[in-house]
């Protein structure tokens, strides 16, 4: 008999209870399209700031791009709300852009595959600062967008969530985003919003794995 938890279930009776509402949510976010559904699906429930902390992303130039998509997606949903959308507003905090970081973190895990320990690490890494983040600011729940990606373990973002709130002392906000057509409904509102849509995480080592599928497949249509 499988243990799987179906973190949709447990999110639907937090949302469910109305007390809930209007409390503050400390949204880590990797993208504005991946964070498009998740914003839209939980700003009707919580006033959510967005922590924008990747220091995995390599090219501080795809940084800097990622980073003003996200502020514009935000702007964009914002002024909806101001035309009359059911929703609390959302904000932003751009935490620091440290890349030494990161490759400290993935140093002796380079030719681990993606999916991997490596990957595992960088989930850490980024939802640490954001607990950190969350406890400092009194939220009262922190989550992160990286749920809604059929690439990302959800079942490990969770556990490393789950373990950070309790030390951290903020409730970890159990999801997995991709649930109910989420990563379908995020690649809409990508198209509805004109977001940039990147094809790799953002490491130089999912770059350099996307870069080489492109190539196999490219080399299987000639």
């Amino acid at each position: 008999m499988s243990n799987k938890q179906n973190y949709q279930k447990i999110l639907d009776q937090i949302l469910n209870d109305s007390d809930q509402y209007g409390k503050k949510l400390l949204l880590h976010s990797c993208c504005a399209p991946c964070s498009s559904y998740v914003l839209v699906y939980l700003s009707k429930y919580f006033e959510i700031t967005v922590f924008y902390y990747n220091p995995n992303i390599t090219e501080a130039a795809e940084y800097e791009k990622r980073a003003q998509e996200q502020k514009r997606l935000i702007a964009k949903l914002n002024k909806e709300r101001e035309m009359g959308e059911e929703r609390y507003p959302i904000h932003i905090m751009e935490a620091d852009y440290e890349p030494e970081l990161f490759c400290r973190m993935a140093k002796g895990h380079e030719e681990d595959p993606e999916g991997g320990e490596r990957c595992f690490a960088c989930y850490g890494l980024r939802l640490q600062k954001t607990a950190e983040a969350a406890a400092k600011a009194g939220f009262d729940y922190f989550t992160t967008t990286l749920t809604i990606s059929p690439l990302k373990n959800a079942d490990k973002l969770n556990e490393i969530g789950k373990k950070l709130g309790e030390r951290c002392g903020v409730p970890y906000l159990l999801s997995d985003f991709k649930k109910r057509n989420g990563y379908l409904t995020s690649i809409e509102l990508s198209r509805k919003y004109d977001l940039y849509r990147q094809d790799y995480c953002g490491c130089v080592y999912s770059k350099t794995e996307r870069e080489k599928q492109k190539k196999e497949r490219n080399e299987e249509e000639t």
